[in-house]
């Protein structure tokens, strides 16, 4: 079933039920919205589309933070026949340039956040764009846009009826660029749909769970995650800010069931609790049943510490790509607690090999590529036919992460193809070493990366932020590295801030550019 089906499906069988509940704790506001008005909101933006000559195949920018707004905008733009481009909140004004030059919208929607980096570029971007409309206070709306609420007011708030099949192209994402310039992978509605089934068969959800976003929602992760509460008709909250504080709240307060977190933000829940700001005896969690985590590489350590004060919790790992629709292809699962660590098994319908660079399998317990084969693999990258022609191979997506396969047949990370080490002709996994250092007790976040060295082609180089109020010292780190192998110690230490982007993922390319200069401190 196509989503826009599903979501007309959910209006009728729990039109009055509420769909999206918007929490903005910094400014004390909660916002609801039933499936009804978040269906009618869908069919007027799609209504109004139409009217203005957008025909079915072509490109809507979606620039928005997340907000009750989004996903009725999405789901508008996607009934209207358009194909939605949701961009990263976070993109420069050259970034956003880019991606609007290679998509050619016609329409772009936009929130208030981003008036200053549109007006920088918007001469290059009225080659295509011939309609702009500003989600925000009519007052603060530019002269070159439309308020938003002004195009929909007197739009009917029926299905506009417009052909849609399960082939048609539905939305263009662009991948998190963190190892290189963002690529447009074009997404159909048969992705999307297998991202609900997928989602809801992991996880279980049924009509009475809550799902709580935090994560953006322009990213795969977030939306297709809330995707398996979606097919059932189950609420979901939008949290604006993601203080531990206010994380814990939601949950208590909305009853919350299943939450997704990132890395850095599971880490400072724990760091909260464990400080004393958090009392979790005044807070009602006891429905909390599911804590998962996806879009990085996850330290073991940390779902240790998780497990100690939430020992009821389900847990699971979620791995994917855009270019996979997002998480689900391979996941722990959340019967398999002791396999920790792990990414886990191929999602529901998914497949895949570990393979060498002739697209050989490897042996069990070997390092090689990971490729998947299933339902919610892209159909291209969007007017780039070199980059899809190398992303393909006889049918199968080559992900450029590697992975090893275990005696019980589970997937563990090695790392990033890109990221992998060579240091002194051996090959070094970032991913090992990051995950080694985060389980030292004074280890708030780490990277690892490989920098330049004329003796050994790269060395591995640690960039440490130490939890707040903990003292580290190099030489500590350098004991506590003694447990590894000498070719794996981190041959120079930097105590820095890990940058991230908006889904967690660390930013190799920031701090290679930013240390490139680095000269090596010691040796092992």
């Amino acid at each position: 079933m196509i989503i826009t089906e599903i979501l007309a499906r959910n209006r009728r069988m729990y039109g009055n039920e509420i769909a999206l509940i918007e929490r903005d704790p910094a400014h004390q506001r909660r916002i609801t919205l039933t499936w009804e008005m978040f269906d009618a909101h869908a069919n007027r933006l799609a209504h109004a589309l139409k009217g203005d000559d957008v025909q079915p195949g072509d490109r809507v920018v979606h620039l928005m933070t997340n907000c009750i707004e989004w996903l009725p905008i999405y789901f508008g733009i996607l009934r209207s026949g358009a194909i939605a481009v949701p961009l990263n909140f976070r993109f420069s004004a050259e970034t956003i340039a880019r991606c609007v030059g290679l998509a050619e919208p016609v329409a772009m929607v936009f929130g208030p956040e981003f008036v200053e980096r549109i007006t920088a570029v918007k001469e290059s971007l009225d080659g295509t764009i011939r309609r702009y409309l500003f989600v925000g206070p009519p007052d603060q709306c530019p002269a070159f846009a439309q308020p938003y609420d002004n195009f929909i007011a007197t739009q009917p708030d029926h299905d506009p009826s417009v052909p849609l099949t399960i082939t048609d192209a539905a939305a263009l994402y662009f991948t998190s660029g963190t190892t290189g310039t963002p690529k447009g992978a074009l997404l159909t509605h048969r992705n999307l749909e297998a991202a609900c089934i997928v989602e809801n068969h992991h996880h279980r959800q049924t009509h009475q769970d809550n799902f709580l976003c935090l994560p953006p929602l322009y990213h795969t992760g977030a939306k297709m995650h809330w995707f398996g509460n979606f097919i059932v008709g189950a609420p979901a909250v939008i949290l604006r800010g993601i203080e531990p504080r206010w994380i814990v709240e939601a949950v208590s307060e909305e009853q919350v069931t299943v939450v997704w977190l990132l890395v850095p933000w599971a880490m400072d829940i724990l760091f909260a609790i464990e400080s004393g700001e958090l009392k979790l005896r005044n807070y009602k969690l006891d429905q909390w049943r599911l804590m998962h985590i996806g879009a990085q590489p996850v330290p073991p350590s940390l779902i240790k510490e998780w497990f100690k004060i939430f020992p009821h919790h389900q847990y699971d790992t979620n791995y994917g790509l855009t270019e996979s629709t997002g998480p689900g292809c391979i996941h722990l699962g959340i019967d398999n607690r002791h396999k920790v660590g792990a990414i886990g098994r191929p999602g529901f319908d998914w497949e895949f090999e570990i393979v060498d660079d002739r697209l050989q399998t490897v042996p069990a317990g070997m390092p090689g590529e990971l490729i998947i084969r299933g339902p919610g693999v892209m159909r291209e990258y969007y007017r780039n036919p070199e980059a899809t022609d190398g992303a393909f191979k006889d049918g199968w997506l080559l992900t450029g992460d590697i992975a090893r396969l275990d005696q019980d047949g589970f997937i563990w990370l090695v790392d990033r193809k890109k990221d992998v080490i060579i240091t002194g002709g051996e090959n070094v996994y970032p991913v090992e070493i990051e995950d080694f250092l985060q389980s030292h007790p004074k280890v708030q976040d780490v990277a690892v990366i490989g920098l330049p060295s004329l003796r050994l082609g790269e060395i591995a180089t640690a960039i440490i932020r130490a939890k707040p109020g903990h003292t580290l010292t190099k030489e500590e780190v350098r004991t506590f590295c003694e447990a590894l192998p000498r070719y794996k110690r981190p041959r120079k230490i930097i105590f820095d801030d890990v940058p991230r982007n908006p889904t967690g993922k660390i930013e190799k390319p920031k701090l290679r550019e930013k240390f490139a200069g680095a000269k090596e401190s010691f040796q092992l």
